[in-house]
């Protein structure tokens, strides 16, 4: 592409949809293993999903700033417009949700881990831990979607 803010918008947009998709897709992934209760479904699956979490979600987690900020610049906005504020706060709350989940669903995925070398059924800890990490889900869910209004309807809210 010859036109910066075309390649700029194209990554942004790109990066954006893995990150929302990634994020959709494993979540649900992950709901649908732990309501089987089954060791070697909920390892195997959380084991995806973990490895999903770097090959995807992360290098688009970082790709959706630096691509915005280069949207920015290019488009000419201030920093500090309102619309631009509100986004960087949601994508924050986002981030703070999703940084404990990458731990638990790592610590789920051991722990199914340890239960299927050992015959074990899967620990209580896995059940509290899953919980938490739905919990997390659901204001990262919330503040994603809030940004991609944002980005589309870039209000003046002041």
């Amino acid at each position: 592409m010859d036109d910066p803010y075309l390649l700029a918008r194209w990554l942004h947009i790109l990066s954006s949809t893995v990150l929302f998709g990634t994020g959709i897709g494993t979540a649900f992934q992950m709901v649908w293993a732990m309501r089987t209760g089954k060791v070697e479904t909920v390892h195997s699956v959380a084991s995806g999903v973990v490895w999903a979490d770097w090959l995807f979600t992360t290098p688009a987690g970082i790709a959706q700033p630096l691509t915005g900020l280069w949207l920015i610049y290019i488009a000419g906005y201030s920093l500090a417009e309102p619309w631009l504020l509100a986004t960087y706060a949601l994508y924050l709350l986002a981030f703070i949700c999703w940084a404990p989940v990458v731990h638990l669903q790592i610590r789920i995925r051991d722990l199914a881990g340890e239960a299927l070398a050992t015959g074990a059924p899967l620990p209580a800890e896995a059940n509290c831990l899953y919980r938490i990490w739905f919990a997390l889900g659901w204001p990262a869910f919330a503040a994603l979607t809030g940004v991609f209004w944002l980005m589309v309807a870039r209000p003046a809210l002041w």
